[in-house]
């Protein structure tokens, strides 16, 4: 049975300043709980800073994935209110963009699969439809003469993933949540079947509840007995930024082209990303991993090739074992997961923080959270195997 709250906890503890460790120290402080936050590094700086800033729900659905669209839909929608509500909190934009996304095929090939994908869209009655080329190139007049078309996705928006970081640090300090930088948690304490606290900087920090929010080094925790380790590891990510004239840019919507996706800033950054590596924390930038998304974009938007690099970065995305996120309670009292995003922890920050700090504030896990737990993969393990005659 989880080990869910039984009364409102006075103290909580926060492991991991990124996005989710934030967002949600900011809705428990504004609801008047005794917030601490530990972030090793500094906050924002991990994968909360690689990413792109999609909140892409239909163009990213994968087959198998229905209860993960249903939590990433369910985010989607919170967005637009999140978005005003966190920047009257801070006083800082995340430059929420609502233009919509297309995803575009250059070739037969790509228009098939894209029909597949868009045959399984409509299955799940999500908002997608058809775009014929000179219509994407109404819409987006410097990609490729060669298109033949594309989906349009006029729900998946982006946001600023680093101007959002960021509005969410100063708007938790703001709310009272003490935060504490270049603090990595040596260990979790577990006594008597209980988290109780952490030891950082050498010192026993005690709480009534431990949230575990450290994305890709989530497992790396020490204390905390082998079964309530979340299955979390990490995945690379390389990207580059080119620079646009602001004015006058090359691009307007997210765009998804074979091999890339191109997400373009107010500031004129076209971001190009990104890889995924099974390459553990390695996160050097490496020429192969360059060449791969600059060539894909330049077959897709050929006018890149006068832009100047901008910046290149990797990141560590933090996968689980079935890529889906890891929310709420565990066999472990004390101790409520918000970690194992994947590529979606932009898109599901506003739904983690919703129901991490309600579960934490009354004991109860939101419906759309339940199929996310850490049980899932115990009642895997747990399963008998098949074995044939």
């Amino acid at each position: 049975m989880s080990a869910e709250a039984s009364s409102r906890p006075d103290k909580v503890i926060i492991i991991g300043g990124g996005v989710i460790g934030l967002s949600i120290a900011w809705r428990l402080a504004v609801r008047g709980v005794d917030v601490i936050l530990f972030e090793a590094g500094r906050c924002g700086t991990g994968a909360s800073h690689a990413a792109a800033g999609m909140l892409a729900a239909c163009a990213e659905v994968e087959p198998g994935e229905e209860q993960l669209l249903f939590l990433n839909r369910a985010s989607q929608a919170l967005w637009p209110d999140f978005a005003r509500e966190l920047e009257a909190a801070s006083g800082l934009a995340v430059d929420l963009r609502t233009e919509g996304t297309l995803v575009c095929a250059f070739s037969a090939d790509d228009q098939a699969r894209l029909w597949h994908h868009l045959a399984l869209q409509e299955r799940l009655g999500l908002p997608v439809s058809w775009l014929d080329a000179a219509e994407v190139r109404r819409r987006e007049p410097f990609l490729s003469p060669g298109i033949v078309g594309g989906l349009w996705s006029p729900e998946d928006h982006q946001v600023d993933n680093r101007k959002l970081a960021a509005a969410l640090h100063v708007a938790a300090r703001r709310a009272g949540a003490a935060i504490h930088e270049d603090s990595p948690v040596e260990s979790v304490i577990v006594e008597d079947g209980r988290a109780r606290g952490v030891v950082a900087r050498g010192r026993r920090i005690d709480a009534d509840v431990v949230i575990l929010a450290a994305g890709a080094w989530s497992r790396r925790i020490a204390g905390l007995p082998r079964a309530a380790l979340p299955p979390v590891r990490p995945v690379k990510g390389q990207l580059v930024a080119l620079q646009m004239d602001p004015a006058a840019p090359v691009l307007s919507h997210v765009t998804w082209v074979p091999g890339a996706y191109l997400v373009p800033r107010r500031d004129g950054r076209l971001i190009i990303g990104a890889t995924v590596e099974e390459k553990g924390f390695d996160t050097r930038m490496t020429a192969g991993g360059l060449l791969a998304l600059l060539d894909a974009a330049w077959r897709a938007l050929p006018v890149v090739e006068e832009l100047p690099i901008a910046e290149t970065w990797a990141g560590l995305r933090p996968g689980s074992r079935d890529d889906a996120p890891i929310l709420g309670p565990g066999e472990l009292a004390g101790l409520v997961y918000a970690t194992g995003h994947h590529r979606n922890g932009i898109l599901l920050t506003p739904v983690t923080a919703a129901v991490v700090a309600d579960h934490v504030l009354n004991g109860r896990l939101a419906d759309v959270a339940r199929p996310f737990t850490l049980a899932r993969f115990q009642a895997r393990a747990d399963a008998p195997s098949e074995v044939s005659s």
